[in-house]
């Protein structure tokens, strides 16, 4: 039985680089001169004028997990998913969250499904400080099957221009500090639902790779917000960037906390891969460098901070992980494991 791999299972994400190249000359046409940087990083930068205040916006989904969250009955978790998700992407700029609008479409509106997700969103919102602004919600008779619905959200935070996180202050020898993920969060859903579906897994079965509990709840974490993590993190060490591991996994995301030329030697036994991850890439003979390119392996953020600062942050944040350094790049990898 060949193993399974996140393009075969149907998700290409050359597909989406091809794509962006396509269209990038004439986004860079549409620039203000507010507009700070370009595309790539985890959220847009866009000056208030005549304050020392940016705006920092990010917008995704919770992909191929909302099947689950059908299957399962667990609407609340994609709702709560959405804004922790749009929240760590802005984190990563450095920013504080101010407001979130969301996109909530189906072909029939089931308002008690609607009322769990978007109530779930929320509490979340209410939960960092954040305005749920508004939103838009569509019926489109026959464009989803009976029972499935799309979820989008934005949000946009603020940071003071000298607070901006920026890839460009990252040196040589740099210290990464691994944050612990709840799970899959909200990437590599199509692969695992393609390992499950192969291996005949049973999401309701209680599992000892588990100690006991379900795949389905293992799957059905939500995706942890980093906030008062960074908060603190800020506040004990220089804190040079952050890379929130999303879609992509390590290499997909990793660099784009780093400037042109350096490189991230990550240390993979400085912590234990939960086993999730374990228990659905044995079952799915998916390749290791697979497991690694398509889901965070139990590390959601990393921060890129002052090596002289690393013992303080682990001391400040006892769940945290130093897992590596900034090292200069060689070849086309940039995230070396040792």
């Amino acid at each position: 039985m060949s193993g399974l791999t996140y393009k075969g299972s149907g998700v290409d994400i050359t597909r989406a680089e091809d794509a962006l190249s396509r269209i990038r000359e004439r986004v860079a046409r549409t620039k203000r001169p507010e507009v700070i940087g370009g595309i790539g990083a985890f959220g847009g930068l866009f000056k208030v004028a005549g304050t020392d205040t940016v705006l920092v916006a990010t917008t995704d989904g919770v992909g191929t997990k909302l099947e689950l969250a059908r299957e399962l009955d667990r609407h609340e978790v994609v709702g709560t998913d959405l804004v922790h998700h749009c929240v760590n992407d802005a984190l990563a700029m450095g920013a504080e969250p101010l407001f979130f609008l969301d996109y909530f479409s189906c072909s029939k509106l089931d308002p008690e499904v609607f009322a769990r997700v978007v109530g779930a969103m929320a509490d979340a919102c209410a939960a960092h400080g954040c305005a749920l602004l508004g939103g838009e919600t569509a019926e489109m008779p026959g464009m989803y099957r009976e029972g499935a619905y799309d979820l989008a959200g934005f949000l946009v935070g603020s940071v003071a221009r000298d607070q901006l996180l920026d890839p460009l202050q990252v040196g040589d020898g740099d210290a990464l500090i691994g944050l612990p993920s709840s799970g899959l969060h909200t990437n590599g859903y199509t692969l695992a639902r393609a390992v499950i579906d192969r291996a005949g897994l049973d999401l309701a079965a209680p599992l000892p790779e588990l100690r006991g509990g379900t795949l389905g709840d293992a799957l059905m974490r939500p995706h942890a917000s980093y906030l008062g993590a960074v908060r603190t993190l800020r506040g004990v060490a220089r804190v040079r960037s952050i890379a929130h591991l999303t879609g992509g996994g390590w290499e997909g995301n990793l660099p784009r906390a780093l400037p042109p030329g350096l490189g991230a030697r990550v240390h993979r036994d400085a912590w234990t891969v939960p086993p999730l991850f374990t228990l659905l890439g044995n079952a799915g003979a998916v390749p290791d460098a697979e497991r690694w390119d398509t889901w965070n392996m139990g590390i959601g953020l990393v921060a890129v901070i002052a090596a002289e600062d690393a013992r303080a942050a682990l001391r400040a944040l006892p769940d945290a992980i130093a897992i590596g350094h900034v090292e200069t790049a060689t070849g086309t990898t940039r995230v070396r494991f040792a």
